[in-house]
């Protein structure tokens, strides 16, 4: 990112005690306001990110999401609400985030993410917040990310169990890495509390944080499984694939003092 945004003094006083994190200050939180983030899906996982980063104070939100607002929704997606029932799940979602936090632009897309828009809405953005469902969606995500250089946060949950890792294509195992074939056993509708997505959610959020401002250290050439049935969190190491056809020709590039670039 290039010349900073200067915070207003509203601004100072929302985020006045996230600021006081030592290594983030005023100079992190006008990278936030600077940066632009996609999230795919805004179900249990992509809705609260969408909700956290807003609240953190991330300049831009393109979130993409088709389809209404059904009761099945209800139990996990915060960003819809029992009065929008039947009506777009985006519009539900603008609204909610807006209320939050009106300085956080929302770009809403009524659509899901596909190999046709991908790219398209990838080029919009400083990073990618995967939390589709379905791996069509996830790939076509993924390869995107790969072609213009744009971190992916990779997150996903099914039942009690949740994983996430930071793609950083050219110096991480990308999605096609971890996952060469789209698994035969993975269904659309899947069980799932609220609490187990969230969980998810609000680590991938800070990820974003991280890449975002520099602080720390991203969640990448690493897996993290959670079992929240025993509490057991583990993180495992994983490779890039010499042999991707997505990622294994890519070359890194120099790291900056952040992850963006």
């Amino acid at each position: 990112m290039s010349e900073l945004p200067e915070l207003s003094d509203e601004e100072r006083s929302r985020y006045a005690w996230q600021m006081w994190t030592p290594d983030i200050g005023e100079e992190g939180q006008r990278r936030l306001k600077a940066a632009s983030v996609l999230v795919s899906r805004l179900g249990g996982v992509g809705g609260t990110v969408a909700y956290y980063l807003a609240a953190a104070g991330v300049g831009k939100l393109v979130l993409a999401h088709a389809g209404n607002v059904k009761p099945s929704d209800l139990n996990r997606q915060l960003l819809m609400t029992t009065n929008w029932l039947g009506n777009p799940r985006i519009e539900s979602a603008t609204r909610r985030l807006k209320e939050l936090n009106p300085h956080t632009e929302i770009v809403p897309v009524a659509e899901n993410i596909s190999s046709e828009n991908a790219d398209r809405l990838v080029s919009q953005v400083d990073l990618v917040v995967d939390a589709a469902p379905l791996f069509s969606e996830r790939y076509a995500m993924n390869e995107a990310c790969v072609r213009s250089r744009k971190p992916l946060v990779e997150s996903a949950m099914y039942d009690f169990s949740a994983q996430l890792t930071t793609i950083i294509p050219g110096r991480t195992p990308c999605l096609s890495c971890i996952y060469p074939d789209d698994p035969a056993n993975w269904k659309r509708e899947f069980p799932v509390f609220g609490a187990v997505s969230g969980t998810v959610a609000s680590l991938a959020a800070v990820e974003v944080i991280k890449l975002v401002t520099g602080v720390g250290t991203p969640l990448t050439g690493q897996m993290l499984w959670m079992n929240l049935r025993e509490m057991d969190n583990r993180k495992l190491p994983i490779e890039r694939r010499s042999d991707c056809p997505v990622c294994g020709s890519v070359d890194a590039e120099p790291s900056t003092d952040s992850n963006l670039g």
